[in-house]
């Protein structure tokens, strides 16, 4: 996993933006979109807010996903298998590039057919502990015509990520603005954040 983490964290010193096309496991990648399809058809997803937990705002103009949220509470082996690798990521980087990273919060993330996420920074005004955003996406057979980009505005450029399955982006939550364009298809990830005290 080093070669795959070093990868992660060379592009992000490069570009400010760090990806790895294979951070999970096909087979992996299997296990949580079953266990995704399986929230979703059970009803288990909520649509999504903005702001933290003491104000969300509902906006549909901004956003149209559904989430559910990650917990190793759930003793679901996949999703602790996901929370495994993260473990090892977050050591790999703290030892590695002194980040100082000491938690993490990840959900579940589906845009249905024609759902986006407008241009937005994933810090809070009043709280700056999220330290870096992590993407991992579960679409297997993902096209360019199927849309749903990650668009991220860099410094006088657009960068925009095909959601292909198993990959990973990793970049600083309080320094780059981004967005979900209109996805074609459902579209599936797990997103969260690498946190600081």
């Amino acid at each position: 996993m080093e070669l795959i983490f070093d990868e992660m964290i060379d592009s992000y010193l490069t570009s400010s933006v760090g990806i790895s096309k294979d951070f999970l496991s096909v087979l992996l990648c299997g296990h949580l979109t079953q266990n995704l399809h399986q929230l979703y058809n059970g009803g288990q997803l909520l649509f999504a807010g903005t702001g933290n937990n003491k104000v969300v705002n509902f906006d549909t103009l901004l956003r149209s996903d559904k989430i559910y949220w990650l917990d190793r509470l759930h003793n679901d082996p996949h999703e602790n298998a996901f929370f495994d690798l993260v473990d090892l990521f977050v050591a790999y980087l703290n030892r590695t590039c002194y980040a100082g990273i000491t938690g993490y919060e990840f959900h579940y993330a589906l845009y249905e057919t024609g759902c986006f996420y407008g241009r937005h920074l994933d810090s809070f005004k009043h709280n700056g502990n999220r330290a870096f955003s992590m993407i991992m996406y579960l679409n297997k057979d993902w096209v360019k015509a199927d849309g749903g980009e990650l668009r991220i505005y860099q410094p006088g450029n657009l960068q925009d990520i095909e959601p292909q399955n198993g990959k990973s982006v990793f970049f600083k939550s309080t320094e780059l603005e981004h967005e979900v364009l209109k996805t074609n298809k459902p579209r599936m990830s797990i997103t969260g954040w690498l946190k600081t005290d």
